[in-house]
């Protein structure tokens, strides 16, 4: 899921697919003492088992099938179960509405999966393998923006049983399962959904999980315990989310007030920085985890200025991540050393290893050795969308790096425009560097690295035509790094995976089609007397396990 540095999507050469989930994260622009406040809500009483969760993050849609948005997926979440999910907190994969993890076949194409039993959706409709089957077929025929990610990859699924389903892939790939857990692929009530192109339900939801749907509008959900849900039962009496459509100081301001007890997605720098004081002493709790959201800079291998590799490689050194954070993020973020966050252990800190951080010597040495000097400078010019604020910054910090540090040799040239033309200029070459940000589709640290590096058509003369580094704007092709995209997606077992992994980034970290600049922080914010918040890897957020103290 692209983003750059403020709103959207992704797939490889699917370019409007790009644009939606990460648009509610930390790349808000309108400072808080601008923002028009309104009078806070009343706030559940304080004695209520039920909880009210804060957010700016306005649904689209509940449809699983075509919701491909933060806002939506965490509802749907709460609402459904998937074959698989995670671990509260961690990206370890566990069965869900499977019994266990999958049979997979010698040739990596088929996986057989039994299902648990004795569950039932909202509407009383038991779950069977048939469900299964109609829901992941809906998935894939309704054509909701997500559909690509199953209708991609799966071949065929059938039930070859009462509770076990049998799916065949168009080609082996290992991190299936972390597709399944993706929320839009949870199961829904056969009775209350239809299969058909653009035949979805944006404000209804029928499901197996923790919660049923009671109420839906623009600027509040209620959600209701689920009595006859088979697994962990809910900690409170139900949720309450009440909606401040982008207005990150409405929802400040209600949790300062206590109208809300859960302030989660997403407050500005400054309000996250104040909130974490003000929990010093004692008024609040702050809940920081660490995110799988990335920064990153794209480098057109095709551009005048950055097709001669040691230019790429100064940029590289050059790089100062902890002032980018500390300037731009107020230090809610963390250095990233590779395309794959450290949140996956194929992460391997490469760019460090090989440039180290903010040296400008070794820059200056790269940009002599390609024939540069202060008498006769390359340009770049850097690109990214005009509604970024944090964009915009990282772009004047590189201006003023490349004057202080390494004496004009490199002259950056900041560029902002209009998101749906850059978007659309991005995958015709238009611009040698780009700013933009990654949310993945699924855990799995494959989607951090097919997208950018993978490259369907192309030569190493010509660069990329057509596949994830054509879309992405670096039009980087390797017929090296195309042949171990291949054998990781095929290679099931983890520890060759991972070697993989290391011999993928290590080249990157020496081609330099992409500069990985910093990965996000998520924050949560609760009242003392709220317990149990944690925030997933996956930026979902588990609402079973709040519970109300006695404080």
């Amino acid at each position: 899921m692209i983003n750059c540095f403020s709103l959207n999507f992704k797939q490889l050469g699917r370019l409007g697919r790009f644009f939606a989930l990460f648009s509610l994260c930390f790349f808000l622009t309108v400072a808080c003492n601008q923002q028009k406040t309104s009078e806070p809500i009343q706030g559940t009483p304080p004695n209520s088992d039920r909880i009210t969760i804060g957010t700016i993050a306005k649904p689209r849609t509940i449809d699983p099938a075509d919701s491909y948005e933060l806002s939506g997926l965490i509802l749907i979440y709460n609402l459904t179960d998937t074959l698989y999910s995670y671990e509260l907190g961690t990206t370890t994969l566990k069965p869900q509405l499977a019994a266990e993890m999958p049979k997979i076949s010698a040739d990596g194409l088929t996986y057989t999966i039994p299902l648990r039993q004795g569950v039932t959706f909202h509407d009383d409709t038991p779950f069977n393998a048939e469900a299964m089957v109609f829901s992941l077929e809906r998935f894939m025929k309704n054509g909701g923006k997500p559909s690509f990610l199953l209708a991609d990859t799966i071949d065929t699924v059938k039930a070859t049983g009462d509770y076990e389903i049998t799916i065949t892939l168009k080609k082996p790939f290992s991190a299936f399962p972390a597709l399944l857990a993706y929320p839009g692929a949870a199961a829904v009530s056969p009775k209350a959904y239809e299969i058909g192109a653009g035949k979805f339900q944006p404000d209804r939801l029928v499901g197996t999980g923790p919660y049923k749907l009671a109420a839906f509008s623009s600027d509040s959900v209620q959600l209701e315990v689920f009595d006859k849900y088979w697994g962990e039962k809910p900690k409170n009496q139900g949720i309450n989310l009440q909606i401040y459509p982008d207005n990150p100081a409405n929802l400040f301001n209600a949790f300062k007030t206590k109208a809300v007890d859960v302030a989660y997605q997403s407050l500005l720098a400054q309000q996250i920085k104040a909130l974490k004081e003000q929990a010093t002493q004692g008024q609040g709790q702050v809940i920081e985890a660490p995110g799988t959201a990335i920064a990153f800079m794209a480098l057109n291998l095709n551009s005048d200025s950055l097709k001669n590799k040691p230019v790429r490689q100064a940029i590289a050194a050059l790089m100062n991540r902890q002032l980018l954070i500390d300037r731009v993020l107020q230090g809610q973020g963390e250095p990233l050393y590779s395309m794959i966050p450290n949140a996956f252990e194929a992460s391997q800190p490469v760019f460090k290893d090989r440039y180290g951080d903010a040296n400008k010597e070794e820059a200056l040495k790269f940009l002599t050795e390609a024939g540069y000097s202060a008498e006769k400078p390359v340009p770049v010019e850097i690109w990214h969308t005009s509604s970024s604020t944090n964009a915009s910054q990282v772009a004047a910090i590189l201006k003023e790096l490349g004057k202080r540090d390494l004496g004009g040799v490199i002259e950056f040239q900041p560029n902002s425009i209009a998101s749906a033309a850059f978007f659309k200029n991005l995958a015709q070459g238009l611009y040698p560097a780009t700013l933009s940000n990654w949310y993945p589709d699924f855990l799995d640290a494959d989607n951090y690295i097919y997208p950018f590096l993978h490259c369907a058509k192309g030569s190493p003369e010509q660069g990329c035509s057509e596949g994830g580094s054509q879309a992405q704007g670096s039009f980087y092709y390797s017929d090296r790094i195309n042949e171990l995209i291949d054998q990781q997606r095929r290679e099931a077992n983890p520890e060759k995976r991972q070697a993989i992994f290391k011999e993928i980034q290590t080249i990157l970290a020496e081609d330099v089609p992409f500069i990985p600049l910093w990965q996000t922080k998520e924050y949560a914010f609760a009242q003392n007397n709220i317990n149990g918040i944690t925030i997933n890897p996956s930026q979902t957020f588990p609402f079973w396990t709040i519970s109300r103290g006695t404080k």
